[in-house]
């Protein structure tokens, strides 16, 4: 299977990874690291000589508290950087918003890819993202970052997960958008407690074989933290660790900080699995 990211293709028969380039103040592990263009164009350089598919790049946090922000300061921090990568880099450019304006603007500026934690539900961000021509990802999220680790509750999270993207995925295809274009995210540490983080990772085989690609970000959460108490900044070798576990489930790409260790562990997983 080919991702046709406006023109740019990525081979999903074999893991990617997706690096993450946050130009925001708050981001959970780097917030305010990379805020100026020429920071975030230096770090999308070093994230693709390390062997990145894709540049994920965000101007709002979605960190559990975050504040919203508004279309203007988002697409005042993301524009910038993504005319700066697309006139440098080969890479593919995804966009991290659920704001139509900014999936519109992000897109006539050189992103191929749309990553919305929202899976497309704010107010004309699903006929925007039809009309763009790009794949996009549609991730679930129970609730809204504020308040969303607020005792989440499911009465069988794998079910609820899957059937709310399977149903998104039908609105974005009865909207224009093909299934071919369309990669689902359950999205772990967004409305959900640590056993239902293990859970959906344990049984991600089963969104995997409802037959769309599978994204997966598990990159320094707070799953970690809960089960090694780890601070953000030591959480390198179980982030890669769960990036293998996510790759052997049925993921195609995962999302992620620390790029050069994580391509090599999912490609000797990879390696394995294709053996006969």
């Amino acid at each position: 299977m080919q991702l046709d990211c406006a023109g740019k293709f990525l081979d999903l028969s074999q893991p990617l990874v997706m690096g993450i380039l946050n130009v925001t103040p708050d981001s959970f592990s780097d917030g305010g690291r990379f805020l100026g263009c020429d920071t975030a164009l230096q770090h999308a350089r070093a994230m693709v000589e390390e062997g990145a598919a894709m540049i994920d790049i965000g101007g709002e946090s979605t960190r559990p508290g975050a504040a919203p922000v508004s279309v203007q300061q988002e697409l005042d921090r993301v524009i910038p950087v993504i005319e700066a990568v697309r006139a440098e880099l080969p890479v593919v450019i995804s966009v991290d918003t659920s704001k139509p304006e900014v999936i519109r603007a992000a897109v006539a500026a050189g992103a191929g890819f749309i990553n919305d934690v929202r899976a497309l539900r704010a107010p004309g961000a699903l006929d925007v993202a039809s009309a763009a021509g790009v794949p996009v990802c549609l991730m679930h999220m129970q609730g809204e970052p504020r308040g969303m680790q607020q005792q989440p509750h499911y009465a069988d999270v794998v079910v609820e997960v899957r059937d709310f993207l399977l149903t998104r995925a039908a609105a974005c295809q009865a909207a224009g958008i093909p299934h071919q274009r369309i990669v689902l995210d359950p999205g772990f540490g967004f409305g959900k407690t640590v056993a239902h983080n293990l859970l959906l990772l344990k049984h991600l085989p089963i969104l995997a074989e409802a037959g769309y690609a599978v994204l997966a970000g598990l990159s320094r959460k707070s799953l970690i933290g809960s089960v090694l108490d780890l601070p953000v900044d030591q959480r390198l070798a179980p982030s890669v660790a769960l990036a293998v576990l996510a790759v052997w489930q049925g993921a195609c790409i995962v999302r992620v900080h620390d790029v050069a260790a994580t391509v090599q562990a999912v490609r000797m997983c990879a390696a394995v699995r294709a053996v006969e």
